[in-house]
């Protein structure tokens, strides 16, 4: 009886403590999963900006990843998407389509017709071998050089694919591209996304990260191989990101360079420090908010007619971009730590604490 007695309350504590770890995750897809089923029910329209929301959720799951773990800001995850998304569509685009769009293609590339989730995972894969080997001098860099020297590597990779004109058409838009990404598809591979970042914040190696972003010195003299914990969250997040361009770049069918460039680097990273860059928690809060709130001002934007008035009223173009900076602006003034304050959100310790889960 004895030993029964003490048996039930450890193995209770340890429920609790699965759930109260599990949590940040649990919330996440529980709130991804209802607004995929609330826009599964709504029209094409809705249904296609909520598939690029989950894919922005991704990249920003995939900058979290480094970021929020490291404290180092990377300007250049971008550039993981853009090589990403030109390995799957090199990969994957029909030889007829590449024969027309990309005649000088080495004989290799440009007889290859891959499957989409073959052709997915090439892509990711290849990305996070670039953050790897890129990885290797830029993570001995912190603070505001670290950010710099990523945003150098976003410039290169742009120039670079830009004027690789035999292998990515150069500045012109590449088409022919399988469009498969739906709701669904990318739903799924915002799960895995969430699920592999979560993994690896509750690992020892993320841990031994985080002891470094609060302080370097300290945890040095502690025996954390600074460079080396970086680098492991630098392939990890070349890889997610990598993964987001290519679902974006198989939603829209084609390819345009100066689509991964400043214009989504300053939108995920707007999305990250608005939610909060140390959590998992504010990365999804903050692509949901700024998902949500960009959606309404583009429908500002296009003009609504006043009912039973002939009158329309449209917000001016720009306003958008505009309400975003200053947003984010305001963010960084008055909640540092974005709208989940650097917190998760965890279950209750206790039973008789109350029955909804708490930002911790």
């Amino acid at each position: 009886m004895g030993t029964r007695a003490v048996a039930a309350p450890a193995s209770q504590s340890r429920l609790v403590a699965i759930l109260h770890r599990g949590t940040p995750l649990l919330f996440a897809i529980l709130l991804v999963s209802a607004i995929v089923l609330i826009a599964d029910a709504g029209p094409v329209v809705i249904q296609r900006r909520v598939t690029l929301g989950l894919i922005y959720l991704i990249a920003v799951v995939g900058l979290y990843v480094f970021v929020g773990n490291s404290g180092v800001l990377s300007f250049g995850n971008v550039s993981f998407m853009a090589i990403g998304a030109y390995v799957s569509a090199l990969l994957t685009m029909q030889r007829a389509a590449k024969a027309m769009f990309l005649p000088h293609l080495p004989a290799l590339i440009g007889g290859a017709e891959w499957p989409p989730l073959a052709g997915a995972l090439a892509g990711a894969c290849v990305a996070a071998v670039v953050a790897a080997v890129a990885g290797l001098p830029l993570v001995r860099l912190s603070g505001i050089s670290g950010s710099i020297a990523t945003f150098a590597l976003l410039v290169i990779t742009n120039v670079g694919l830009g004027n690789w004109t035999s292998v990515t058409g150069g500045q012109q838009s590449l088409m022919g591209l399988p469009i498969y990404t739906n709701l669904w598809i990318a739903f799924g591979w915002a799960v895995f996304s969430l699920a592999v970042a979560f993994l690896y914040q509750e690992s020892r190696s993320a841990l031994a990260l985080r002891a470094s972003r609060e302080d370097e010195v300290a945890a040095q003299a502690s025996g954390v191989r600074i460079h080396r914990e970086r680098l492991v969250a630098f392939t990890i997040s070349g890889f997610l990101s990598g993964l987001a361009g290519v679902l974006f770049a198989h939603l829209l069918g084609a390819l345009r360079v100066d689509s991964f460039y400043l214009d989504l680097t300053f939108l995920i990273t707007a999305m990250l420090v608005i939610g909060g860059m140390a959590s998992l928690t504010g990365a999804v809060i903050g692509t949901v908010t700024i998902t949500a709130v960009t959606e309404g001002l583009r429908q500002l934007e296009a003009g609504f007619q006043i009912p039973f008035l002939d009158l329309t009223i449209a917000a001016p173009a720009g306003l958008g971009d505009a309400l975003l900076a200053l947003a984010m602006l305001l963010i960084l003034l008055f909640r540092p730590d974005g709208l989940a304050q650097g917190r998760e959100i965890s279950w209750p310790v206790s039973a008789g604490r109350g029955s909804q889960p708490s930002v911790e």
